[in-house]
């Protein structure tokens, strides 16, 4: 890597961290949540869709934007709003009021991802690496997230712990004012000389950018990433409640080994909340093992085989899980490893099968599917959750990767 990769890198990486930092706080959050409002699985789950879904349909106009005014002036007004959505949340009355502050943040999130990939397609020569660095950071933030979340808890109130959350993205947004890059750089050597800020300019070209853009292959990867994103925000969002009655079948509760009976840290501490933030955490291997994989295979054979193997994880998940400890931190450390390991591929094949002066466009429409169609897998799963037994809530799942897994063969075969 250049000079101009490594700073636009070391830029998007800050900035993928930290909007996973926040997204992936919330699951954490609602475990109190739940009992501080007094509202069932179902309600909250879909609570939190709204702001998870206004991060995917935010991600079009955010990609249009992209097109038009670059990268850096977005990504750096998403940390600043960011930072102050949930400044509002720490201060959120009630259920309504988180809801309003989760869907700020999801409105200012959702620029990102398609302000941070197209300035890696169009700015960094060494994309295949340039995407596998970005892929890790967004894993620390997503491990790093909960994990903080989650220590902060033991010592603070979660309204607390919420304003504490906001001050990072704020310090993110001055340092993204004063670093030096090339958004452009990579155009040339890649793309043959287009310019990257062609498109985007009225509705017309938008409407011309968008018929050019939606080839079959562009719609198969869209419906692909649908698909994935379902997956993706059904299983992380409950995934903590999940594992705390999975950890408590296999081993008690911990706490009474580890803290007084009536102390504020027995109250607080939850083994749950550390493992789910352990297998976040290996995520980091797998974004990395697979953006260096898109420089020696065809993306969307990468593709079929992370899908497929998600739908098998889904399928043995809760058996495995429940025959010990040990078989659970297996299959969480496959499940987190595999999770996360698509999504370098899935980037890789909407460059792809995207032209540059719409890039910002493409991953707009795609995070739009990722995010904005993939926040329904929240709302089902919490519906799932609570009304049928915890097989269901993975037969859910293996049928949403089992269905985007067929759509990639088809898409190889092609």
């Amino acid at each position: 890597m250049n000079h101009n990769d490594r700073s636009i890198v070391g830029f998007v990486m800050v900035g993928h961290a930290m909007v996973h930092t926040y997204e992936l706080s919330v699951p954490i959050l609602m475990t109190i949540w739940l009992l501080e409002f007094s509202v069932t699985a179902a309600v909250l789950g879909t609570a939190v869709a709204v702001g998870y879904a206004l991060f995917g349909v935010g991600a079009l106009p955010g990609g249009v934007l992209v097109d038009r005014y670059g990268s850096r002036t977005l990504i750096t007004a998403c940390l600043v709003v960011m930072g102050l959505s949930f400044v509002l949340l720490s201060v959120a009355p009630g259920i309504g009021a988180v809801t309003a502050a989760l869907a700020v943040w999801g409105i200012a999130a959702s620029v990102y991802h398609p302000a941070g990939l197209t300035l890696i397609s169009n700015g960094v020569r060494d994309r295949g690496r340039g995407f596998a660095y970005h892929g890790m950071a967004g894993n620390v933030g997503i491990a790093m997230g909960p994990l903080l979340t989650a220590l902060l808890l033991l010592a603070f109130d979660w309204r607390v712990v919420v304003a504490i959350l906001s001050v990072p993205a704020l310090i993110a947004a001055v340092a993204g004012v004063l670093i030096d890059f090339d958004e452009t750089a990579a155009v040339e050597l890649a793309d043959g000389g287009s310019d990257p800020h062609a498109g985007g300019q009225s509705l017309s070209s938008l409407v011309d950018d968008t018929r050019r853009l939606f080839t079959l292959a562009f719609v198969t990867v869209f419906v692909i990433v649908a698909f994935n994103g379902l997956y993706y925000r059904g299983i992380l969002t409950f995934l903590p409640d999940l594992l705390g009655d999975f950890l408590a079948a296999a081993v008690g509760d911990v706490r009474l080994g580890l803290f007084a009976p009536d102390s504020p840290m027995a109250e607080e501490f939850d083994l749950a909340q550390y493992l789910y933030a352990g297998l976040l955490m290996v995520g980091i291997a797998g974004q990395y093992v697979s953006g260096r994989l898109t420089d020696v295979i065809e993306p969307e054979q990468g593709i079929v085989g992370m899908l497929a193997a998600l739908t098998g994880i889904a399928l043995v998940f809760a058996p495995i899980a429940r025959a010990g400890l040990a078989p659970l931190l297996v299959v969480s450390i496959v499940l987190g490893f595999v999770l996360f390991a698509l999504q370098p591929l899935t980037q890789a094949t909407i460059a792809k099968y995207s032209p540059p002066d719409a890039r910002g466009l493409s991953f707009g429409y795609t995070y739009l599917a990722i995010f904005g169609i993939g926040a329904l897998g929240a709302a089902i799963v919490g519906t799932v959750r609570t009304y049928a037994p915890v097989w269901a809530v993975f037969a859910v799942l293996a049928a949403f990767s089992a269905t985007g897994c067929l759509l990639a063969i088809t898409l190889v075969r092609r």
